[in-house]
């Protein structure tokens, strides 16, 4: 037994390896291709080399004063400044907001790249200058905050697969998402990833309270963030429902309902707060004869008012025909989003369509932590080796059953597809209803070609495609498909994007 667990730890000690590995590695690759495109070829939009007004309308500051040392170097970092990036590093630079439309970036990001540039980089501002050192510090952000997510990504797979080769399959694929472009420049995607896929990987593991950290600090830097809580809400009404059918004790429903609303409710609490805040500026104390149209609504909710004025963002808003050329470009994300959610729903569809209720807690298996109202919801930290154990739990009671059953090894997509179908599918169905309600809103809602990187994030994308990589029932020509989908993704993100063309 102990050489085995000795074995199972070297093995997932080596994936762990390799998974560092790879995303550093893919983010060396996804800066270099950025400043070979950049450099040999002419960028679209040349405003990127023009610095906006350098005093600040909030709080004047001193930096743009101060003479560098190496002014060259500082143009190229700044060149790289583009899109939303601009907005990003003009509200770290400035401490604030200074525009109605730069609202729609939440504080999140901004603030970690301010901290960033004031603390472990201010050493450089003297060289670079202010502003380029701001945008290495978001470079720093993103390129970091992926690495962790990657890691977050495979434990988290480890826990709902159970199987680390494709939970590591799934991870380097997301290594190399055809969003990878926006994960290694100044955009928030990376820490969203780290803190959305390592909120539910604290949920998981039952440390509740963190996870709901994770996940209100998820809704502080993009605004999907907020729909973590239904993750919190799904693992409510099962412990509610076991409470009352299972357990008959009304006080403990009780309990759970409470303790699930509250957390919820933190989750919400970030981006609400940065609502008023943005009324608090804005709307309150000001001429009522200037009043935009939003601090006069019901509920004043000013980035609802910025995506549609700014934006055109809105239900069906998009179905143009000019825009054909961008439901192209979403395509594949859209179909790789659909196919998985239609994977998962058709292994058990009664399950699915009864969103687990049907199932008796006591066929729960590994999703008794989740589901349970008698598990740990008071756990905050869970150190490497207890999520070792629950690794090594896991792997255990997979070989054990292969081994009963003497068939050959399969991939965890197919096993679950067997006996512990039951007990997948309910773990999964959250995963799926997030997806799904994601996957809506970028096709019905949003600019669709932002459906890239909106839906990059989303575990069970990473899942199916492992799942699809090494079936053996499905051609090889659907796993060629994937990577090149991938590669030339990346290839032509990183030309079109880093030279300030339209890109998702």
């Amino acid at each position: 037994m102990e050489s085995s667990l000795r074995r199972i730890n070297n093995g997932e000690s080596q994936n762990t390896k390799m998974i560092l590995k790879t995303a550093i590695a893919s983010r060396i690759t996804l800066l270099a291709l950025a400043i070979i495109w950049r450099s040999i070829a002419t960028p679209y939009d040349t405003s990127a080399s023009i610095n906006p007004p350098p005093d600040c309308l909030l709080a004047p500051t001193n930096h743009h004063h101060q003479s560098i040392l190496f002014p060259r170097i500082a143009t190229a970092i700044e060149n790289g400044i583009v899109w939303d990036s601009v907005y990003f590093i003009r509200i770290a630079q400035c401490g604030g907001y200074e525009y109605e439309q730069t609202y729609a970036f939440l504080p999140l990001y901004p603030l970690c790249i301010s901290l960033f540039s004031q603390t472990v980089l201010r050493p450089l501002i003297p060289l670079v200058g202010h502003r380029a050192v701001l945008a290495l510090s978001g470079y720093a952000l993103s390129n970091i905050s992926f690495v962790f997510a990657a890691l977050f990504l495979y434990r988290l797979s480890v826990i709902i697969l159970k199987d680390s080769e494709a939970s590591l399959r799934a991870s380097i694929l997301f290594c190399f998402n055809p969003a990878s472009i926006f994960y290694s420049s100044i955009y928030s995607e990376s820490l969203y990833a780290l803190l959305s896929i390592g909120g539910l990987n604290f949920l998981m593991l039952g440390a509740n309270n963190l996870a709901t950290l994770w996940f209100a600090l998820s809704g502080c830097a993009r605004s999907n963030g907020v729909l973590n809580a239904g993750y919190i809400g799904f693992q409510t009404m099962h412990q509610a429902y076991e409470a009352v059918f299972y357990k008959r004790s009304t006080f403990l429903a009780v309990q759970v309902l409470v303790s699930g609303i509250l957390r919820s409710v933190c989750v919400f609490v970030p981006f609400v707060a940065f609502q008023a805040y943005g009324y608090y500026n804005l709307c309150d104390g000001h001429n009522p004869d200037k009043l935009r149209p939003w601090c006069e609504a019901k509920i004043p909710l000013l980035y609802n008012f910025i995506q549609s004025h700014y934006w055109g963002v809105g239900f069906l808003r998009y179905f143009q025909l000019k825009q054909l050329p961008n439901f192209l470009l979403a395509s594949p994300i859209l179909s790789i989003a659909v196919c998985s959610i239609i994977h998962y729903v058709k292994l058990q569809p009664k399950v699915f369509l009864s969103l687990g209720f049907q199932v008796s807690p006591k066929k729960h298996g590994d999703a008794n932590l989740l589901l349970s109202s008698g598990a740990n919801t008071k756990n905050t930290s869970l150190s490497d080796r207890e999520i070792s154990t629950v690794v090594q739990d896991q792997v255990l009671r997979r070989r054990k059953h292969n081994t009963k059953q003497e068939d050959p090894p399969r991939l965890s997509t197919d096993n679950v597809s067997t006996e512990k179908l039951g007990d997948f599918s309910v773990i999964i169905i959250p995963f799926v209803l997030h997806l799904g309600f994601m996957v809506a809103t970028a096709f019905f809602v949003m600019h669709v070609q932002v459906a890239t990187r909106f839906l990059s994030s989303s575990p069970p994308i990473y899942w199916f495609a492992s799942y699809v990589l090494a079936s053996p029932g499905i051609q090889r020509g659907w796993r060629y498909l994937i990577w090149g989908y991938c590669a030339a993704y990346i290839l032509l993100g990183s030309l079109l994007f880093s030279n300030f063309y339209p890109f998702t």
